[in-house]
């Protein structure tokens, strides 16, 4: 599983709960300040996130956890394009750079990997974006779905490629 420093320190409040949605079940995990992260089926089958997940409450009444499937079933239905959620993002001070910028990308635009090193300050350091973006603790609402390659393909993607162009073409097709 890739390490994601937002699991490795969850407020004693941690909870989660489960969403079907059109990329497969989402697991959500909130605390009662914010939410900390989206994991995708993939990294629900690593050992070290099923430790994680067992310890944790499932709880489907939680304000985040509500808010957050309210807004993400929105947005799959084409009607939300901006989340308001209360995000807390854990990670390096470049990973959490290169979340931040994911979060100005419109929805429905796409960059690529050195177009978003450049608007963080250094258009050299495109592979050490992507590592971040592949680090994302919120995929989706955090959107690095809609960074591609500078040849435009689809690469990279923590929810998987075919994934990622669900999103990409859901935002096209909504905008």
């Amino acid at each position: 599983m890739k390490e994601l420093r937002s699991l490795q320190s969850l407020p004693v409040d941690a909870i989660y709960d489960e969403m079907d949605t059109p990329v497969g079940q989402l697991t959500l995990i909130a605390s009662k300040q914010a939410l900390h992260a989206i994991l995708w089926e993939s990294n629900r089958k690593d050992a070290k996130c099923q430790k994680i997940i067992q310890d944790l409450k499932q709880s489907q009444d939680h304000k985040i956890i509500i808010q957050t499937k309210k807004q993400l079933t929105e947005y799959f239905q084409g009607k939300r394009k901006i989340f308001d959620i209360p995000l807390i993002l854990r990670g390096t001070d470049f990973q959490v750079k290169a979340w931040e910028q994911l979060q100005k990308i419109p929805y429905a635009k796409t960059i690529s990997y050195a177009e978003q090193a450049a608007r963080i300050g250094d258009k050299n350091k495109a592979r050490a974006v992507g590592m971040a973006n592949g680090l994302n603790p919120i995929s989706i609402i955090v959107p690095c779905h809609r960074v591609i390659g500078s040849n435009g393909h689809l690469v990279g993607f923590g929810g998987g490629i075919e994934n990622k162009a669900y999103l990409l073409k859901l935002e096209l097709n909504k905008k």
